[in-house]
């Protein structure tokens, strides 16, 4: 067993409370600098504790940010994921999310692409077939001229990509709604590990215009900022293994 002191004690306690986890990395900060320690978990619980986004949210956004290929932490996404079996988050809502995490990718082809389009000196006006706009703006709830930009340079390419962004996902009735969507969007679109600041606006806007709130909008940009604690984890562990 483990002889704390009382500080120390104390310390895990409210981690835990914060967190909801305990670690082995925990534990070895919690020996060598129980500050760092407890002011972590003030920081990473601040916005789980005062948003409005339900524990539910906060786990997809979670689940998103840990399978990200910009991250691929599978120590936090089986803690999520089982937190969220535990909410009754379904395997068909959590496949919802793993299906956001497949689409990152496209960010960073569509800008650049953007940038080829620019450079080519490419006008990407009247671009689209009509059905390709419609079903852009269903998407994005706008026409971001990226996607002018990729249907100039290959339509064929603008439509499986379409067919995928709107075939992977699920009945609404079974599994994310589109509110919940966005802001998985909008937390992997601002998270450091994959941030891309064209996707973000849109998701941003698409958000606002379907009702989303600034305050849900900014806690799902405030859940990403403290995986940042995974290297801490990483060199916690490595020390304790030296």
């Amino acid at each position: 067993m483990n002889d704390y002191t009382p500080e120390q004690a104390q310390i895990k306690d409210y981690f835990m409370t914060e967190r909801g986890y305990w670690r082995p990395w925990t534990e070895t900060v919690l020996r060598h600098n129980p500050q760092f320690l407890q002011h972590y978990a003030s920081y990473a619980g601040y916005p789980a504790r005062t948003g409005p986004l339900s524990q539910r949210m906060i786990e997809l956004i979670y689940i998103a940010l840990d399978a990200s290929a910009t991250h691929l932490f599978a120590a936090g996404l089986r803690t999520h994921l089982d937190f969220a079996r535990k909410l009754g988050v379904t395997p068909v809502a959590v496949f919802d999310v793993l299906h956001l995490v497949a689409c990152q990718g496209l960010s960073h082809v569509y800008d650049a692409a953007g940038i080829l389009a620019d450079e080519l000196g490419l006008d990407a006006a009247e671009s689209m077939s009509e059905e390709q706009r419609t079903r852009v703006q269903r998407h994005f709830h706008e026409v971001p001229p990226f996607m002018a930009q990729l249907a100039r340079l290959d339509s064929a390419y603008l439509d499986v990509v379409l067919d995928f962004l709107e075939g992977g996902g699920s009945d609404p009735s079974m599994g994310l709604v589109p509110e919940e969507r966005i802001l998985v969007e909008i937390a992997l679109a601002a998270c450091f590990t994959g941030f891309n600041a064209n996707m973000l606006r849109v998701r941003i806007r698409g958000a606002l215009n379907m009702g989303v709130t600034q305050a849900e909008i900014l806690q799902a940009i405030q859940l990403g900022a403290h995986l940042s604690i995974h290297g801490t984890a990483l060199g916690a562990t490595i020390l304790e293994e030296s």
